[in-house]
């Protein structure tokens, strides 16, 4: 539906690679918290059954996701870690507008911006994973090429959501805008063993 317009540089693939437990952890942690705003925006839009609906869904998926990778995670002997604040997604916050309309327009379209990013990150990590080493490297590689198409749907549905309560015109010109930012964002923020 649209592109991102800044593209990850290929050094941050390297980085979660030598750092992969780091990154594990931060990953397992952004599952869960991608879960947690599925049903926030749930409850809070508990008059639009279509946003009801699709969230619960998407709740469910990331926390089936988090559990995927809190196993990767045991495999590893490595544990939850409390959260931290995530910089990108606090900046990203910023831009969500005042007013009913624009509120809601906003939150579902950051939504689909930050499963966007996440989409090439975890495309990029999947490509990066060799294949035709052991069967566990071979499954974490499956894994990641799996949960980057499925950060790509939940892009979409974001879009088709906004898209049943705003012209398309208003819109994909919130988008451009978004896009723009989060652009700038992501080219000033440091790489490292992290999703964002």
């Amino acid at each position: 539906m649209f592109k991102l317009r800044y593209q990850t540089p290929p050094d941050w693939s390297k980085i979660v690679l030598n750092d992969f437990n780091t990154f594990l952890i931060d990953h397992a942690g952004a599952e869960k918290k991608a879960s947690g705003m599925a049903m926030s925006m749930a409850l809070h839009y508990a008059d639009k059954p279509d946003i009801v609906s699709a969230m619960i869904d998407l709740s469910i998926e990331e926390l089936e996701h988090f559990r995927e990778v809190v196993k990767l995670m045991s495999a590893r002997q490595l544990q939850l870690q409390k959260d931290e604040k995530d910089p990108y997604v606090n900046q990203l916050r910023k831009q969500i507008r005042n007013g009913r309309d624009d509120y809601f327009l906003d939150r579902l379209l950051l939504g689909g911006v930050i499963e966007a990013r996440g989409a090439e990150r975890f495309g990029l990590v999947a490509s990066a994973l060799p294949l035709g080493g052991s069967p566990e490297e071979d499954a974490l590689k499956k894994f990641y090429v799996a949960i980057s198409r499925s950060e790509e749907r939940h892009q979409n549905l974001f879009f088709e959501l906004a898209e049943n309560y705003f012209p398309a015109h208003v819109v994909s010109d919130r988008v451009a805008q978004l896009l723009d930012f989060e652009a700038q964002l992501s080219s000033k923020l440091p790489l490292r063993a992290a999703l964002h």
